[in-house]
């Protein structure tokens, strides 16, 4: 069982995932994005590497062909810079933005697109000889090199390939006419160029399955660390416990406040106390504005007999207003009848006591309370 705790076998939560992003840890295959920069620019090249070749033709070509006015002419230089600028710059641009695209899609192909400060820092760790050696001399070492060696095999057995394949138009160039075998020879070479460079592909393909599984197994945690962080995130259970019980206390210190002003109080009258205010020439339905259980019920009782507030006792009414409101609610619709019943006792009874009427029968026992309310 102790071993379970320091065994990294959790999977990574989303907030140390999101942590170790920030700090730009993140999965990264080198191979995958060296081989979309090249494969990008190689086919870029075969795209347009014979416009790129023709405007150089064209430049040198204006710069060898001189006549003797040109010759002494001295602002004959700024108009060949022109003349080269014009010819060369839109072609070039074209494979610079191709390759500028693929460098980046290859940065952010795995992984996504990440930036932060933190992982270009200094960090003392990476300056220690000894972790340095564990890295050459690690796993991962092995598999850089196995990775070298992977590469070195297919390049050099693409690079065969392509000699066996381009052999004959490569000797016969030399039959060609001038300037044909030079844009000739640049599309072999742009060939054999893509070529090596789609060499790279199967390493690329098996680099990258591999970083996001390393990725992982340095992400994973032991179940300490993730009962740790849920607990961080969370919240100690006691001191969430020690912080909803001020926040009831301090609920129920603002409706004892409201207590005095109820009109009436109705009880259980052993476990519930609703107090309940009515507004005669408003247009609202009476609305709650403290209820109590227990010990809260009896200090809500308390209260209301300081201040001169009627209780009634009610058990079916108290017990369905508790469960169904919170303070500062409206009665539910359906308990409109039973509510209206004990506000109107309680009216008659004020205006008896202030010599305005009869004394009231007793309230009935069974007031209107339909079934679905009942508690």
């Amino acid at each position: 069982m102790a071993n379970d705790t320091h065994e990294k076998t959790e999977e990574p939560t989303a907030k140390k995932t999101e942590d170790a992003r920030k700090k730009g840890q993140i999965a990264r295959s080198r191979e995958l994005s060296t081989t979309l920069v090249l494969v990008g620019s190689a086919a870029a090249f075969l795209l347009i590497g014979e416009q790129i070749a023709s405007a150089l033709y064209q430049v040198t070509l204006r710069s060898f062909n001189l006549s003797r006015d040109e010759t002494y002419d001295l602002n004959h230089m700024f108009q060949s810079w022109s003349f080269a600028i014009e010819t060369i710059s839109l072609p070039v641009l074209f494979y610079m933005l191709i390759a500028t695209i693929a460098g980046i899609y290859g940065s952010i192909a795995l992984g996504g697109y990440n930036f932060t400060w933190k992982s270009a820092s200094p960090q003392a760790n990476k300056l220690n000889p000894i972790a340095g050696f564990k890295r050459m001399f690690g796993v991962n070492g092995l598999v850089e090199l196995l990775k070298a060696i992977a590469k070195f095999v297919v390049v050099a057995a693409m690079a065969y390939l392509a000699l066996v394949m381009f052999q004959d138009e490569a000797l016969h160039l030399d039959m060609e006419l001038y300037p044909r075998n030079l844009f000739h020879a640049l599309e072999l070479i742009a060939w054999a160029f893509l070529l090596l460079c789609c060499a790279l592909i199967p390493i690329a393909a098996f680099d990258v399955p591999y970083q996001s599984w390393k990725h992982n197994k340095e992400m994973k945690m032991t179940k300490q660390e993730v009962k740790d962080e849920r607990k961080n995130s969370e919240g100690d259970p006691q001191v969430k416990g020690r912080i909803r019980k001020l926040q009831y206390q301090a609920a129920a210190q603002r409706m004892m406040q409201e207590v005095p002003k109820a009109d009436v109080v109705v009880t259980n009258p052993t476990h519930f106390s609703v107090a309940l205010k009515y507004d005669q020439n408003g247009n609202t339905a009476p609305i709650l504005v403290a209820k109590g259980a227990d010990e809260l019920a009896m200090h809500i009782r308390k209260i209301a007999a300081a201040h001169g507030v009627p209780i009634v006792s009610s058990p079916p009414l108290a017990r369905a207003i508790f469960h169904t409101t919170e303070a500062q609610q409206q009665v539910p619709e359906k308990l409109f009848m039973a509510v209206a019943q004990v506000l109107a006792y309680v009216y008659q009874v004020k205006a008896f006591k202030n010599g305005k009427g009869k004394r009231p029968p007793p309230l009935k026992k069974n007031l209107d309370i339909p079934a679905d309310m009942r508690y």
